[in-house]
């Protein structure tokens, strides 16, 4: 996940809301793939499967997917969309079901009931920043693998892939840009020196 910050959510926001008779009920999450999306919109479907519909929109970096799920078009994938945007939110999907109650609501009613539920739902969830992230690859000789080790584990560097070359070990992570010239203070003193930054 290298590249600029974004907010998302941090846990799964809920709200609920009655529109002449049909209810609503919007699910928001985070997703950083596409397949992580469609996953937690079929756990709402597996919550709610007597519900008329469930349209759903998802945003992620520069992807983005909407659904009306045979609502008229542009009635509730794209107010969703809208939602997730307005309130600056990225790597998120939400998902609202509808239950319908016998009115029709017309276009503008769908509109503001998918769009309305879903922007609130967001509004009053608990968010997250995910700060700026550049990649690095470190190499260090195998008496100071240990040192490394603890450095990452210091700055909680979780994403890292490691290979062992003939002069030790080669490790690419992803950390905090504001933590990269902290991460190579660090790496000097701990090896002595003896260890090479490859910049992305």
């Amino acid at each position: 996940m290298n590249g600029k910050g974004f907010v998302t959510l941090k846990a799964t926001a809920e709200h609920r809301t009655e529109v002449k008779g049909s209810l609503f009920v919007a699910y928001g999450g985070r997703a950083d793939t596409p397949e992580q999306g469609l996953a937690f919109l079929r756990t709402v479907a597996a919550r709610h499967p007597d519900a008329s519909h469930l349209c759903w929109a998802y945003r992620i970096d520069d992807q983005y997917r909407f659904s009306d799920a045979g609502e008229p078009g542009g009635t509730a994938g794209q107010p969703i969309l809208r939602a997730i945007e307005g309130q600056g939110l990225d790597h998120v999907v939400v998902g609202v079901v509808r239950y319908f109650g016998g009115t029709k609501l017309g276009a503008g009613g769908l509109v503001r009931a998918y769009g309305g539920t879903a922007a609130e739902a967001l509004r009053t969830a608990e968010r997250q920043e995910e700060l700026p992230r550049t990649g690095i690859t470190v190499e260090v000789p195998f008496e100071h693998m240990g040192a490394l080790y603890r450095l990452l584990d210091s700055l909680g560097v979780e994403e890292r892939r490691e290979t062992y070359t003939e002069q030790g070990l080669k490790v690419m992570a992803s950390l905090p840009e504001s933590l990269v010239e902290h991460f190579r203070a660090g790496l000097r003193d701990a090896t002595r020196g003896q260890s090479s930054l490859l910049e992305p």
